[in-house]
């Protein structure tokens, strides 16, 4: 439903002023819950020859049982070339910075637990306790590209793209003087709308990334009925990096609603791995469209999802 999470190149894909905010929550029943929340927003720009897409957003992170946050903000521009035949391109940029914290000074280290006497020193000899940040910031720049092509006569609607976020790894390590850089994370994705019965449409999606050792490949089919949405996705694991993993990691069910300005969605991923109950990971997100900020005509205000 916000598919600008995966590539700047979606700025402005809907000729429009939109805002919106997300929030997600994975596995709640064990440890390992964690929140997140993301507040986006994107506008369309439209010039003499082609249009320009400019947006920004904020994601909010949190590991409820240690209390590790991640927080970053994003600036992301994206020109929009006309081809011919319907054909645009898409090609986007996004600036980020990030902060990520851990409150490293919650942690007991081994040598401050003292069995014998059954108590805790508060401080510790370990080089580590000494040698950490509790917060750090870095850069972040990613690229993307969109081809799409919308059909009016049939009602047709494809794109294809991709991107790549991280480019520049940034040095996400808590030490002064450490150095782990960020794997680089790519992503390729495509999707085709089609009408049928009486006016609605059917949407066929697949995505896939990988970032380091782990990748993963999603394919998804969602039926709009009027203002109704509908769909599941099949979540997969091609890379298997262990003799336990499954190739089908969940099925995730999708539902939304669009009403004249308003655009809401939930889906809920069910677990079919064999990692115990998790309660799932639910999502729910809300976008309200505006009109455009320039626009030669109001006709080119049309929606493109």
């Amino acid at each position: 439903m916000v598919p600008e999470t995966l590539n700047p190149a979606f700025s402005g894909f809907e000729q429009a002023t939109y805002f919106g905010v997300m929030h997600r929550t994975q596995w709640p029943y064990l440890d390992l819950q964690v929140d997140t929340n993301y507040a986006f927003f994107n506008t369309w720009l439209e010039n003499a020859k082609d249009g320009i897409g400019v947006g920004f957003s904020f994601l909010n992170q949190r590991e409820n049982s240690t209390s590790y946050n991640h927080f970053q903000f994003n600036g992301n521009f994206a020109y929009i070339v006309g081809l011919n035949n319907d054909w645009y391109f898409r090609p986007a940029i996004e600036v980020g910075y990030g902060m990520k914290s851990f409150n490293f000074r919650n942690l007991v280290l081994s040598d401050q637990i003292n069995i014998n006497a059954g108590t805790v020193n508060a401080t510790s000899a370990d080089p580590f306790a000494s040698n950490v940040n509790n917060n750090i910031g870095f850069i972040d720049f990613t690229a993307g590209f969109v081809f799409d092509k919308k059909n009016r006569a049939n009602g047709t609607d494809l794109w294809l793209g991709a991107a790549i976020k991280h480019l520049n790894q940034p040095n996400i390590s808590f030490f002064d003087d450490g150095n782990v850089p960020l794997d680089i994370f790519y992503t390729i994705h495509a999707n085709y709308k089609f009408p049928y019965y009486d006016y609605n449409d059917m949407i066929l999606s697949a995505n896939y990334m990988q970032q380091g050792a782990y990748n993963r490949f999603d394919l998804a089919a969602t039926a709009k009925l009027s203002k109704l949405f509908l769909g599941a996705m099949a979540v997969t694991n091609p890379a298997k990096n262990s003799g336990n993993s499954h190739l089908l990691t969940s099925v995730n069910a999708l539902v939304g609603l669009e009403f004249e300005r308003l655009r809401f969605g939930f889906s809920y991923d069910f677990n079919t791995s064999n990692i115990g109950r998790t309660d799932g990971i639910y999502e729910l997100s809300i976008t309200y469209l505006a009109d455009c900020l320039v626009c030669r005509s109001p006709t080119n205000n049309e929606r493109r999802k």
